[in-house]
């Protein structure tokens, strides 16, 4: 099983660890990680927004991402039109529209998303959070 990292778990794994649960911090070290660029449009919307902040040092944000991806081993997907494709078949469950990709990009390419957000969870995705 390969592992789609969503917003929130991204940012736990670079900044607070000790949040994500302990079956999932082992199974996070032992399986492929991916990371989507919505994640990274998703922290520079809250960073302009005031709502998250990140110290990125001198490098930025764009080398600042780029050196917690390498850092996790993490390959990073672009969204591509056929993940967009699968939006029309997903239930209305929440409007989240970086959720709602993250779970397109999910089925499209077979990917389990780690996420804490029961919302995601309910759609018919694979998750792991436990």
């Amino acid at each position: 099983m390969k592992l789609l990292l969503d917003t929130c778990t991204f940012l736990f794994l670079i900044s607070d660890f000790e949040r994500i649960p302990a079956n999932t911090r082992q199974r996070l070290a032992t399986l492929p990680l991916t990371v989507s660029t919505l994640t990274l449009w998703e922290i520079l919307i809250k960073i302009g927004k005031g709502q998250l902040r990140i110290d990125t040092g001198n490098q930025g944000m764009g080398g600042f991402w780029r050196e917690q991806c390498e850092a996790l081993e993490a390959s990073v997907i672009p969204v591509q039109p056929a993940d967009v494709l699968h939006l029309p078949a997903l239930p209305i469950i929440h409007r989240d529209p970086f959720d709602r990709l993250l779970i397109c990009q999910a089925i499209e390419h077979g990917l389990a998303i780690v996420t804490p957000n029961d919302h995601i969870r309910r759609y018919p995705v694979k998750t792991l959070w436990d």
